[in-house]
């Protein structure tokens, strides 16, 4: 599976969250997200993702721990994923410290989620980075990812509200607001 993302920086939040609805999009409530991120040993951010596997340990505010590892493909918004539920966060993250991964930095957001027909949509507030909206694809064919990015894009900016679209993961926006 293939998860490609497009995000943008909201300037106005009212005024995307009545273009959703308008687009027919009902979020959820916010759901409190605590990530760590992890690279690879040795990996330093000017090396680039592309073709670096990286984790993801994830705990919602339900108690719920989810591990996840993303290797990006073209840019670092497609990637090769697989996720699964854990059940204990502390021995999750002891064994990704023994597989020889470094944590990098924590990131923190109250994420609503929804969708349009087979978009993920979500709204996320970030510690420390802002409101973003994020639209994610899950695909399991070899459409182009750059393609589906751009579809992706002409979808977001239908909605008529002012975006800024940036190309950096939530990991990168928190790293550089530090």
């Amino acid at each position: 599976m293939r998860e490609i993302e497009t995000k943008y920086r909201v300037g106005d939040l009212e005024g995307l969250l009545l273009a959703l609805k308008a687009a027919g999009v009902e979020l959820g409530e916010p759901v409190f997200q605590e990530d760590q991120a992890y690279a690879p040993a040795g990996w330093r951010p000017e090396m680039g993702k592309a073709g670096h596997t990286f984790a993801r340990l994830r705990s919602l505010d339900g108690g719920a721990h989810v591990f996840t590892t993303k290797t990006p493909l073209a840019n670092s918004m497609e990637c090769a994923e697989h996720e699964t539920v854990v059940a204990d966060r502390e021995q999750m993250h002891a064994a990704v410290l023994a597989m020889g991964y470094e944590p990098t930095v924590r990131i923190v957001k109250r994420r609503r989620t929804g969708a349009a027909g087979p978009i993920g949509v979500c709204v996320d507030a970030v510690e420390n980075a802002g409101t973003f909206l994020e639209l994610e694809l899950v695909i399991d064919d070899d459409r182009d990812g750059l393609a589906v990015q751009a579809e992706l894009d002409t979808w977001a900016r239908a909605l008529g509200v002012e975006l800024e679209r940036t190309t950096d993961t939530y990991d990168t926006l928190v790293r550089a607001a530090a």
